[in-house]
C-alpha cells in the first residue's frame, strides 16, 4: 500500500512540474524537477533487493547521480557527466541479469540510430568549434545506447520500456538544445525521463521475484 501511494505521489508531483509550476523563480523550478527523482530513489530503496546480485545498488547509484545531472545542468557539461555515471550504473546492473543475446534488428536498430544522431548532434556542435562538447555528447550518446544495449538483453519491459525511454528523452533534448525547437519539448522530456525512472525503481522488485525463482 505504501508502494502504491509512493507512486502515485510522484506521477502527481511529476505533473505538477511539467504542467504547472513557473520557469521563474529558477530555484523553485528547480526543487519541483528534483522531487519526483528523490520520491523514486526512495521507492527504490523500498524494493526487495534480487538474490545474489547488486543490481539494487547500483540502480539506487545510477537515480542518485541522474537526480544530480538533474539539479546540475545548467552547468551543462557538470550534468552531463552526471547523467553519464548514471548511466554507466545502470549498465552495470542491467548486465548482471542478461537473459538473452540482443536480437539483430534491434542491434541494428540501436547501431544506426546511434551514428545517426552522432552525425547529427555531435557534428552541428563540432562545427560550431566546440570540439570538447562534441566529444562528451558523443560519449553520452555511446554510453546510453549501451545503456539500451543491456537493457533489452535483460529481456525484460520493464527495463527494455525504461531504457527506451530515457534514449527518447535525452534525444529531444538534445536536438532541442542543438538543432532546433522541438514542439512541447518540456513536456516530452520529463514525462518520458520520469517515466523510465519509475520504471527501474520498479523494475527491482520485480526481478527479485524473478531471480528467486530461478534459484529455486
Amino acid at each position: 500500500m505504501k508502494q502504491k501511494i509512493l507512486i502515485s505521489l510522484i506521477i502527481l508531483l511529476g505533473i505538477i512540474y511539467i504542467f504547472f509550476i513557473p520557469a521563474e523563480p529558477a530555484n523553485i523550478k528547480l526543487s519541483f524537477k528534483v522531487i519526483p527523482m528523490l520520491l523514486i530513489i526512495w521507492l527504490a530503496s523500498l524494493q526487495k533487493a534480487p538474490p545474489n546480485t547488486s543490481y539494487k545498488n547500483w540502480l539506487l547509484l545510477g537515480l542518485l547521480f541522474c537526480m544530480i545531472g538533474d539539479a546540475t545542468l545548467q552547468w551543462f557539461l557538470f550534468g552531463l557527466t552526471s547523467f553519464l555515471i548514471g548511466h554507466i550504473c545502470y549498465i552495470v546492473a542491467f548486465v548482471q541479469l542478461k537473459e538473452k543475446v540482443i536480437a539483430k534488428p534491434a542491434a541494428m536498430l540501436l547501431l544506426l540510430y546511434g551514428g545517426f544522431m552522432i552525425i547529427w548532434i555531435a557534428g552541428t556542435v563540432f562545427k560550431t568549434g566546440d570540439h570538447i562538447l562534441a566529444v562528451a555528447v558523443v560519449a553520452y550518446i555511446a554510453v546510453i545506447l549501451t545503456m539500451g544495449w543491456t537493457a533489452i538483453q535483460t529481456n525484460t519491459k520493464l527495463a527494455t520500456f525504461g531504457a527506451l525511454s530515457f534514449i527518447f528523452s535525452d534525444s529531444i533534448l538534445s536536438i532541442n538544445m542543438f538543432i532546433t525547437d522541438v514542439p512541447f519539448s518540456h513536456a516530452l522530456i520529463m514525462v518520458s525521463y520520469y517515466g523510465a525512472q519509475l520504471l527501474f525503481a520498479i523494475s527491482i522488485s520485480y526481478y527479485s521475484v524473478i531471480r528467486k525463482k530461478v534459484l529455486e
